[in-house]
């Protein structure tokens, strides 16, 4: 695709300077060639302005004047991914439903929805309009789909789930599996059934090879807006509020309530049974175990307020090991004076 710079200012609405231009692309600055439009979106690497060979440059309205065409924003980032989306080009070419497709003569598919080779859809399945279920990807029996979703290949939605509109499952992401309940017998582990089911709301992004489990008895709940990065856990029963955050391989335990515009950071891990408030900061690797009220800010293992974790990790931390042969020495100095004494003790 090529678009003139001065279309692409006026679908975004921005002002741009210097030479119209024709482009077909975008770059970063170092790799930008004179078709890309790029972007600068730190100012530490505002150096890069002076070599980069970009047709143009997204920036502020500070940088303007030192590229010789520009796109002038006040939000780079948020326009940055506006020009990305004009020069997106969309996976798969197909439309309507394939022969080689399993679809049971239950289901509901909109005349407009694709569905690609080797894809089940299950009894009184529905799938909204312009939505796309790519190969291999598997929807169970009542499970619904809204509108213009993307269901990516090899991506499972177990029976009765409920995805809401213009949501996005990536590559390999299962959403109702059984959640993780066993009763303990003398016996060994008794498996509890999973009865429930998982609802997502509209532009919900679950990403590639994550679990969102069925809740056990009743619904598994992820809020409209809220994107999950790859290889997250979700438990059953957790309930997740609106735009949300989760980045990858943070785990989630089951029965947990999270509030709205939360961040978990990577690799954090989340109790069972745990609440967290709304507006919450969760740092990677933390581990949570207790309450956490709205705003907080919280990172460690066990978790602590971000000040204080930068206090222990950043001052304390690396005075350890001075620490620690400062206390070898006390020790060999206590001892020396220990059996001094005891030698004092015996002369008496």
């Amino acid at each position: 695709m090529t678009l003139s710079l001065s279309s692409i200012a006026e679908q975004l609405g921005l002002e741009f300077t210097g030479e119209d231009k024709q482009i077909t692309g975008v770059n970063t600055l170092e790799k930008a060639g004179p078709g890309d439009v790029s972007f600068l979106v730190n100012p530490k690497y505002a150096r890069l302005l002076e070599t980069t060979s970009a047709g143009a440059v997204l920036t502020g309205p500070d940088y303007a004047d030192r590229v010789q065409s520009a796109l002038i924003s006040s939000n780079v980032y948020l326009d940055l991914a506006k020009i990305v989306k004009l020069f997106e080009v969309p996976q798969g070419r197909m439309s309507g439903t394939s022969e080689l497709s399993c679809v049971h003569e239950s289901a509901d598919i909109a005349e407009s929805a694709t569905v690609y080779p080797f894809a089940f859809i299950g009894e009184n399945a529905r799938i909204g309009e312009d939505t796309v279920i790519f190969p291999g990807c598997y929807v169970g029996e009542s499970t619904v789909i809204g509108r213009e979703c993307i269901v990516y290949p090899n991506a499972v939605l177990m029976g009765g789930c409920e995805l809401g509109d213009n949501s996005i499952i990536q590559p390999g992401a299962v959403i109702g599996a059984d959640g993780f309940g066993y009763a303990q017998t003398p016996f060994g582990h008794m498996k509890i059934p999973q009865i429930g089911k998982v609802c997502l709301g509209d532009n919900v992004e679950i990403g590639a090879n994550t679990a969102v489990d069925r809740a056990a008895l009743d619904v598994t709940s992820i809020g409209p807006g809220t994107k999950i990065d790859n290889l997250v856990q979700v438990g059953h029963n957790v309930q997740m509020g609106k735009h949300c955050l989760v980045v990858g391989q943070v785990g989630i335990g089951g029965s947990t309530t999270i509030g709205d515009n939360v961040v978990l950071g990577g690799q954090a891990g989340i109790a069972d049974n745990v609440t967290i408030g709304s507006n919450v900061k969760v740092g990677g690797q933390a581990g949570i175990s207790n309450r956490l009220d709205d705003g907080s800010v919280v990172s460690g293992s066990p978790s602590m307020p971000y000040s204080t974790y930068l206090k222990a990790m950043g001052v304390c931390a690396p005075k350890l090991p001075d620490l620690f042969k400062k206390v070898k020495k006390l020790e060999k100095r206590l001892a020396t004076l220990e059996e001094a004494q005891g030698d004092d003790h015996d002369k008496t």
